[in-house]
């Protein structure tokens, strides 16, 4: 795993633009649908603030939610408890910039059960070459 990326938070500011730093840095959410496809084919999915890799191409399916969604995590990703909005869910962030991502839910497709639920200013797809 590479080394761990700290910027102040004018540095994230002057990086980003203002949706991406507000998703990303401050646990926002993107609208619904409002987020472009990403390209299909081979590839990976990585961390728009500092390139981690963070999710496998073939692990991407459409859960018709609003949000790109994978169903396993393929880099390095960290979950936390999040208790905000009244709800009781799991935050996906970014190990090694701790970018916020979005949230895993229990309700994606086998084998794992799982659907990660990531905004897609969080994400920049690279296709293998």
């Amino acid at each position: 795993m590479s080394e761990r990326i700290v910027k102040t938070d004018e540095e994230w500011r002057q990086a980003l633009d203002p949706e991406t730093y507000r998703v990303t840095r401050q646990a926002g959410t993107e609208r619904p649908f409002s987020h472009p496809g990403f390209p299909n084919g081979p590839g990976h999915y990585e961390c728009v603030c500092c390139g981690a890799r963070l999710f496998d191409g073939d692990t991407k399916f459409e859960s018709h939610c609003g949000w790109p969604s994978f169903s396993r995590p393929g880099g390095g990703i960290d979950e936390h408890r999040d208790i905000s909005h009244g709800m009781i869910r799991t935050e996906v962030r970014c190990h090694r910039c701790d970018a916020h991502l979005g949230h895993v839910f229990p309700d994606g497709p086998p084998p794992t059960g799982l659907r990660y639920c990531i905004n897609g200013v969080a994400l920049r797809f690279v296709p293998d070459t």
